[in-house]
């Protein structure tokens, strides 16, 4: 799964450390997530969906979907 998570986190100037404590996980998930090694649960998903105040699928989208 691809996603846009460093863009929007790059656009709010959030670090990758201070995303994860307010995801309550660890930086490596985040960099993980960002580097498309790790594809985060449906529940994380839709979390940081929510913190960024847009849709799951704004984020995160399958390589077909480009």
């Amino acid at each position: 799964m691809k996603n846009r998570l460093n863009v929007f986190r790059a656009e709010k100037r959030i670090s990758q450390d201070d995303l994860a404590k307010q995801l309550n996980v660890s930086r490596q998930t985040i960099n993980a997530i960002e580097r498309e090694k790790y594809d985060p649960s449906l529940p994380l998903a839709l979390k940081i969906a929510k913190m960024f105040n847009v849709k799951v699928e704004d984020i995160f989208f399958l390589d077909e979907d480009k």
